[in-house]
């Protein structure tokens, strides 16, 4: 399956695709107009708001939790030093459990 390498997210129709770089695929809502990738506090942002509007009782910090423990585990963040560069500081903080993350991914699943 493919996915997009900045926010994970299921690339299943040509439409969702955005770009395809020499780092991968990056879906339609990680890039800007221009076709570069959004930083990594406005792909955070969207994932968060994305889990409160698609899970039922998804409250922001849980939000932000499983969308760190999601972003943190792509391999397009892996390697980023956050003490470096400041738009990853949202990657640092608190990651949901295995067992939160499994629980919300099975919720969106059965949508």
């Amino acid at each position: 399956m493919k996915i997009c390498m900045a926010c994970g997210m299921p690339l299943n129709n040509s439409d969702d695709i955005g770009i395809e770089n020499e780092t991968g695929l990056f879906c339609k809502h990680c890039i800007n107009e221009d076709k570069s990738v959004k930083g990594c506090q406005e792909i955070f942002d969207g994932g968060v708001q994305f889990f409160m509007e698609a899970v039922p009782n998804t409250d922001k910090e849980l939000s932000e939790r499983i969308t760190r423990k999601n972003m943190n585990a792509l391999a397009y963040w892996q390697g980023k030093d956050p003490s470096t560069n400041a738009q990853d500081e949202c990657l640092k903080g608190d990651q949901a459990s295995d067992e939160e993350f499994q629980v919300v991914l099975t919720k969106l699943a059965s949508k």
